[in-house]
């Protein structure tokens, strides 16, 4: 996993966990005055369920992980889970930190088989540390506190199937219906980003197809075959639309990312391009070659590279 995503993912931890924390203790110090008697505990979880926003389950565990309580639900008491040994669940196996908190790192659940998490908290009473008070969660139920995780620009290289990379060097390029009619295939493409609102298209050379999204209908994708491709009538088929302001990639540079990936169809016959994607909005482009390897970049950092680049770096 790359380190933005990490480092999203871990805001994201810490501010549930800043949400968590303190009931969690209150509930603790709590259920320390009556530690020891499964009745007296069950009434202190259940009436202080509610605090712990979203909770799906809220227990007590002695510190060997074996469940000394009912599951306390927003249906109440469930007393089948008393004794359950907990002790091989992850979350048991993670080290509660010194400060006696515990955000668990996201599991399968095993009644539903369902993304979860799970928060402990030490209970402790005169120094002795008595056990632990579980609270599962749902991912579901609890609310993204983070802004959306924006794609990275930076170059990743991603190597594809080993089978694909150990033969490269015994195939060559096959023409395809598209590579017939690529003059044509550019433009038509050029002018439905530029002219008429297609911000997001996947070129198949190999196959001689593109998978395209327009602004207009963001939520379906439209599939261009080559004989679509080769007819300029099928601009017809699309409203004019005006050149997104928001766009990364400048309207003028649509034509210059288009030509690059068609040079590099072109460029060998052992080490060619199969595949590629251009993201007006996020200026992302992705290069799939014959060794099934990806590349993703922004769309200047592969203005910047030449043929003599790419051949070199391939071959």
């Amino acid at each position: 996993m790359i380190e933005a995503l990490k480092d999203a993912i871990h805001h994201q931890r810490v501010a549930l966990a800043g949400m968590l924390s303190p009931p969690l203790a209150e509930l603790a110090q709590q259920c320390a005055k009556v530690w020891g008697s499964r009745e007296e505990l069950d009434i202190v979880l259940n009436d202080g369920f509610r605090s712990v926003p979203h909770c799906l389950f809220l227990y007590a565990l002695d510190p060997n992980g074996v469940q000394i309580t009912d599951n306390v639900s927003i249906g109440g008491l469930l007393p089948e889970h008393f004794g359950r040994d907990r002790s091989s669940r992850p979350y048991m196996r993670e080290a509660v930190p010194p400060w006696g908190f515990l955000l668990s790192d996201a599991y399968l659940s095993q009644r539903v088989n369902r993304p979860s998490l799970t928060a402990l908290q030490v209970v402790r009473r005169d120094h002795e540390m008595l056990g632990y008070i579980g609270a599962d969660f749902d991912l579901r139920d609890l609310p993204a506190t983070a802004e959306l995780y924006e794609e990275s620009v930076d170059w990743r290289q991603i190597k594809g199937d080993p089978s694909i990379r150990g033969t490269v060097f015994q195939q060559r390029r096959t023409e395809s219906l598209m590579d017939r009619n690529m003059e044509p295939a550019c433009a038509i493409l050029e002018d439905l980003i530029t002219e008429r609102g297609l911000f997001q298209a996947v070129i198949h050379f190999s196959s001689s197809r593109a998978t395209v999204w327009f602004v207009d209908d963001p939520y379906r994708y439209r599939i261009l075959d080559h004989e679509a491709l080769g007819d300029p009538d099928i601009c017809l088929l699309y409203q004019q639309h005006a050149y997104p302001e928001d766009a990364v990639i400048p309207h003028e540079d649509i034509v210059k990312v288009l030509n690059g990936m068609r040079q590099l169809r072109m460029a060998d016959e052992t080490l060619y391009l199969r595949s590629s994607s251009i993201n007006i909005f996020n200026g992302l482009i992705s290069l799939t070659f014959s060794c099934d390897g990806t590349h993703y970049m922004s769309w200047r950092e592969f203005l910047d590279k030449d043929m003599t680049f790419w051949v070199g770096c391939a071959a």
